[in-house]
């Protein structure tokens, strides 16, 4: 469904992507795990033609970037940030709504979507339909901005670093709660972290990314035994084995 092919990205004389190739299935979670500054974001925004490749190209669907219209492109793509980006002066309802309304959904299709999708993200719809980002926590703008990427039924779901500003239980609810939808939905999904433990949590695949480069891939049971120095610096970070020494 996704494919890079030989990608090349720079700004000026600073190389962001050296020779990115790798191809994302249909219906499965890549997980592109890095170091700050390591590509992963960039690589993720050249999905949705928000950067354009120096060399090379990405495929969506088979079709070029640069070929597509962007706004019709990034309409078919679900787009989750840390941020969640809610409009403040919309309610909960109006945000999950905002592509549905772009495409001419009729009002009656809009409503029943949203109402199923907060029941689907745990946030009961008689009670949080009418509100406003501004009243709700982090985790539940969080899981309205799941609920809006989902909301026209696309077929790919982009995630940059989407729960990272969340308590350590509410990120772990959020990451059961993608799994979940992700199986539920069958939407094809890239999604960016630094966090391996949460790359293991979530994704079918991971692609580890080092200074612009693919360093490992790899599904997560394999990657546990992966040997490259920036695959074994992650696994580092991992916790120990309950009952293990720390």
């Amino acid at each position: 469904m996704i494919s890079f092919d030989h990608v090349h990205f720079r700004v000026g004389q600073t190389h962001i992507l050296r020779g990115l190739s790798l191809h994302v299935e249909a219906g499965e979670t890549l997980v592109l795990l890095g170091r700050s500054g390591s590509g992963k974001t960039t690589a993720l925004r050249m999905v949705n033609a928000m950067r354009m490749p120096t060399e090379g190209q990405v495929l969506v669907d088979g079709k070029c970037t640069q070929a597509w219209n962007p706004v019709d492109l990034r309409r078919g793509i679900g787009y989750v940030i840390q941020e969640v980006g809610l409009f403040p002066h919309r309610s909960v309802a109006e945000n999950v709504a905002t592509v549905p309304r772009l495409l001419g959904w009729t009002p009656e299709r809009m409503a029943a979507r949203v109402d199923v999708l907060l029941t689907e993200v745990g946030l009961p719809p008689e009670t949080f339909r009418n509100r406003f980002p501004d009243s709700l926590s982090g985790g539940q703008r969080q899981r309205v901005g799941v609920a809006r990427a989902l909301a026209a039924e696309p077929k790919l779901m982009l995630l940059d670093e989407p729960f990272g500003a969340l308590d350590p239980i509410t990120r772990l609810e959020m990451q059961n709660l993608f799994v979940d939808l992700r199986r539920r939905h069958g939407v094809t999904t890239v999604f960016v972290t630094h966090d391996l433990q949460e790359a293991f949590r979530v994704g079918t695949r991971i692609a580890l990314l080092c200074e612009g480069e693919l360093d490992t891939v790899a599904a997560p049971p394999t990657f546990a035994a992966a040997t490259s120095r920036e695959a074994r610096a992650f696994l580092a970070t991992l916790p120990p084995e309950p009952g293990g020494v720390a």
